[in-house]
């Protein structure tokens, strides 16, 4: 896998996460707010870590 590729599903996946904590977020927070506020969190966390990848992916592919 070249650089490219990675980095587009990394970008991908940062999208799909982001997307998919903010919808879980505002349909759960009416009933459970604990739960919908402790799913943002672990969102937020794996967000987080693509980035983190992303940044070390683009530091490797120095070429």
């Amino acid at each position: 896998m070249n650089k490219k590729t990675l980095t587009r599903i990394l970008i991908g996946l940062i999208i799909i996460v982001a997307v998919g904590t903010v919808i879980t977020y505002f349909t759960m927070q009416e009933e459970k707010p604990w739960l919908a506020f402790y799913i943002a969190c672990c969102g937020g966390v794996l967000v987080f870590n693509f980035l983190i990848s992303l940044f070390l992916v683009n530091k490797n592919f120095k070429k």
